[in-house]
This record gives structure tokens, C-alpha cells and sequence, in this order.
């Protein structure tokens, strides 16, 4: 006699693009900041949580110090190698080396930024995970863009590219 499964399986005919995401440049939209560059690879409005990104850091450009009082960030170097900055500013924060292959976790709540070493470009896969869940002021990676950039004094229309 044949056991009944009580799973349900995913149709075949199911879009995978709801749990599949490339990382591929040509499958990933693109945001130049002064800074630095990131390849939007799943929108916070794609999921419950969370969003995904690629961030690429050229030699000598990071991201200022910062904090993220509604996200947990996790990054994965794909890439190169660079130092990590916690603490309350540059110059008296804890710095750790980072290297292809490390995880890294940046708690809520944690001023950081992160930078590359040498004359090579940094990369790694940023996942920001809201604990709270998605940010209702902010209900998309374009709307929190647009934040940063009239935060930090950008032109959003030149972000993206």
C-alpha cells in the first residue's frame, strides 16, 4: 500500500522568479552612489523581511559610518578584501579584516561601514533583514534610495544607471 504524502509540491509551472534571484549584472538594476555601487538583486517589496544586494567598493570609496536602527545587515564577500569599522566614529571604531569567503553580521542598531584594501575592488552580497518587518515609511529599495540620497545630499536621478 502507498503512503499518502502530506506535503504540498511546488507546481512546475510556478514562476521561479519568486524564489530565484540572479546576481548577474544584467539581471540586477543598478545604483551609482558617490560612494559606492549596488546591484539591487531582490526588492524589500519582493519579500516578507528582507532584500538583497550586490555592493561593489573601488579602491578607496566606502559608504560613510552609519547605523540602521530597523535592520540586521549580513554580507557575504564574494570578492577582494577590506577592513570593517563598528563603533562610534573612524577613528576610535573597532576595525576587523575582512576577506572573500567571510559573513559578516552588522546588528541593528550598529554604527559601521566597510572599506577595501589595496588597490582592488571590495564585493559582497549584502541580505538586510528587518526584524520588524518591512519598513512601512519605506516599502521599496527605490523609496529608501530616495531617502538616502536626500539624506546625504545626492541627486536620486543620477543614482540610478
Amino acid at each position: 500500500m502507498k503512503k499518502k504524502s502530506h506535503s504540498k509540491a511546488v507546481p512546475v509551472s510556478a514562476s521561479p522568479a519568486q524564489y530565484i534571484f540572479s546576481t548577474r549584472k544584467k539581471k540586477t538594476i543598478r545604483y551609482r552612489f558617490p560612494t559606492h555601487t549596488n546591484r539591487l538583486v531582490m526588492d524589500r517589496s519582493q519579500a516578507e523581511a528582507a532584500e538583497a544586494f550586490m555592493v561593489v567598493l573601488e579602491p578607496k570609496q566606502a559608504p560613510p559610518l552609519h547605523v540602521h536602527d530597523d535592520t540586521e545587515q549580513i554580507f557575504y564577500v564574494v570578492r577582494g578584501a577590506g577592513t570593517l569599522y563598528i563603533g562610534a566614529s573612524a577613528g576610535a571604531a573597532q576595525r576587523f579584516r575582512v576577506k572573500t569567503g567571510d559573513l559578516v553580521r552588522i546588528p541593528p542598531h550598529t554604527l559601521h561601514r566597510i572599506r577595501p584594501s589595496g588597490k582592488k575592488r571590495l564585493v559582497y552580497l549584502s541580505v538586510d533583514c528587518f526584524p520588524g518587518g518591512r519598513p512601512k515609511d519605506e516599502p521599496t529599495w527605490e523609496s529608501h534610495v530616495r531617502a538616502v540620497c536626500q539624506l546625504n545630499g545626492w541627486d536620486f536621478d543620477k543614482t540610478r544607471t
